[in-house]
């Protein structure tokens, strides 16, 4: 039986094809974000009193289904930022998370923080559509990439001066480090299996290169572990879930980043 990530990769590449037809590279080279100068991520999460929060707009996932079916990107986005996230990241995949490309447009739109497209990237088409969407960053993930491809992504993505996070689950995964790589994201979220452990990332962080950008993905609920992954080396949080199930996500994220800063209150 195929696991969800082998499922995820086979549709994908079925869809870049449907896109390139529809939207040949000529067209997204016209797009008005195409030429924008993009803003750092690695600036942002390193600068003083940073929360390092990087607020996820995410409608649904394979794990648990429908999260926030409707919500708004423009406005829960630009929501996030008041609430002093460091970063956005949206999800543009449909079939598996709900997202779309209109969704990372209307945040660029309403946003000039950095912001990371977030789908399963296996195609340098992806890389120049997320140009033309207004993408800050995008991410590699090490599993579903041969190392010869994912060179020539990152290498298109900084010829555009796009960031690249490289994701990785497992420390094997780090022989896919190049110079390439702006920082490595620690997915605590198996993607074969759909089970979350911070503790991935707790064991991780001593493997991990200190040149690089160490951010910790998914299963983050509560400040305190925020507190304590800064204390060992993270500067960068990938929150979605937690904030996007919320009634009213930004809140969620102002209150959260409120304790995170004032770990004692109650």
């Amino acid at each position: 039986m195929k696991n969800i990530l082998t499922r995820i990769i086979e549709d994908k590449k079925k869809e870049v094809q449907e896109r390139i037809a529809e939207f040949p590279i000529s067209q997204l080279e016209e797009s008005r974000f195409f030429k924008r100068a993009v803003v750092s991520l690695k600036e942002s999460l390193l600068s003083p009193g940073s929360s390092g929060i990087i607020a996820e707009f995410k409608r649904m996932s394979p794990s648990v289904g429908h999260i926030n079916r409707y919500a708004d990107p423009a406005e829960i986005t630009r929501g996030y930022v008041h609430a002093g996230a460091s970063a956005l990241s949206v999800l543009t995949d449909r079939k598996y998370f709900g997202g779309s490309r209109d969704d990372m447009m209307r945040a660029r739109e309403v946003n000039h923080c950095p912001i990371l497209r977030k789908d399963f990237m296996i195609d340098e088409y992806q890389v120049i559509e997320a140009k033309a969407l207004g993408a800050d960053v995008i991410l590699l993930i090490a599993s579903v990439l041969d190392n010869s491809i994912l060179v020539e992504l990152a290498k298109l993505a900084r010829s555009f001066e796009m960031e690249v996070i490289l994701e990785i689950h497992d420390p094997t995964e780090l022989s896919s480090l190049n110079p390439w790589i702006d920082g490595v994201g620690v997915n605590n979220r198996n993607l074969r299996m759909m089970e979350t452990d911070v503790q991935t990332s707790i064991d991780m962080v001593e493997k991990i290169p200190d040149d690089f950008l160490k951010i910790s993905e998914s299963g983050i609920n509560d400040p305190e572990t925020i507190n304590f992954l800064k204390g060992l080396g993270y500067r960068g949080f990938l929150i979605g879930e937690h904030f996007m199930k919320q009634e009213k996500p930004a809140s969620a994220c102002r209150k959260f980043i409120e304790k995170m800063q004032v770990p004692n209150a109650q």
